[in-house]
């Protein structure tokens, strides 16, 4: 049987450097994408190509059996993947899957929710063997707040609603099993970890595995667009969104799809936790988060 040969664009992303070694585990071959020229990753194939670059992803899908699409956060990003599903199934690749988001639907008042929604209804239009993933909010989002944490606290407008968080490596594994194993062509796979925590939980758990005591202070979504000031608007706005979704309880339910794909559990907040705990010490952060 041959070894498969899969593309990840998003190569050195949040997710895709947890999935490249995922992908090595289970004895596919890789070819990892990246914009930066200077990247280069030990032990698989490393090609640089811009989205925005259609000759140069072209170039990086030349001879892949199969391609894991994500794309740089930008205003454009819904663009940029469909023209990659474009290009992809053009080149005769035979298997794209599709990191989405949790609720992703054309309707929805979260701008980000709705981009991934086009983006899902038009590769479903292409006649490519593809899956989609749906992961919930990432815990390792919580390394934005490291700063205010390695004091004692954190903020966001979230209120005491639970959202079923799930950890990035989860996301890399069952990414990894749907690329490399059949039976995925059409599905819509929702990724959440074990339980719905709220934040309040969250600070409890990073306190204990901190042994330091971490409160969570509930913030005004005025005050928390504030302390995003140095983002673009758009994404700006976007986050402010992706919270007010979160506050109103639409991001709590729990799916066993982790469980399902990759045969073990998802990883609960204790975990992340635990494995991150010198993230959120004093000695390792003196960034500010909102």
């Amino acid at each position: 049987m041959n070894t498969p040969t899969i593309l990840v664009t998003g190569a050195t992303g949040t997710v895709g450097t947890a999935l490249v070694p995922a992908l090595q585990a289970r004895g596919a071959t890789v070819r990892a994408m990246t914009r930066n020229p200077g990247r280069v990753i030990p032990g698989v194939e490393t090609v640089v190509a811009d989205l925005r670059d259609p000759a140069a992803v072209t170039a990086a899908l030349d001879g892949v059996d199969a391609v894991f699409l994500n794309s740089p956060s930008a205003p454009d990003a819904a663009a940029l993947q469909i023209r990659f599903a474009e290009l992809a199934r053009d080149a005769g690749t035979n298997r794209l899957v599709l990191l989405s988001q949790y609720a992703a639907r054309t309707d929805s008042p979260v701008r980000f929710l709705r981009w991934h929604a086009e983006v899902e209804a038009h590769v479903r239009k292409l006649g490519l063997d593809h899956t989609v993933l749906r992961p919930n909010l990432y815990l390792q989002a919580l390394l934005a707040f490291a700063g205010t944490i390695a004091r004692g606290w954190f903020a966001a407008p979230i209120g005491d609603a639970a959202v079923s968080a799930i950890d990035i490596r989860d996301i890399a594994e069952t990414a990894a099993a749907v690329l490399t194993t059949s039976g995925h062509t059409g599905h819509t796979y929702t990724l959440t970890g074990p339980r719905a925590v709220t934040h309040a939980e969250i600070a409890a758990a990073i306190g204990t595995a901190t042994g330091r005591s971490i409160t969570f202070r509930d913030a005004p979504a005025d005050r928390f667009a504030a302390a995003l000031a140095g983002l673009p608007p758009w994404q700006r706005d976007g986050l402010v969104e992706d919270y007010a979704h979160y506050a109103r309880g639409e991001a709590a339910d729990v799916h066993t799809s982790v469980t399902d794909l990759t045969g073990h559990p998802a990883r609960d907040i204790t975990d992340f936790a635990r494995d991150y705990a010198a993230a959120f010490t004093p000695a390792e952060n003196a960034k500010d988060a909102p």
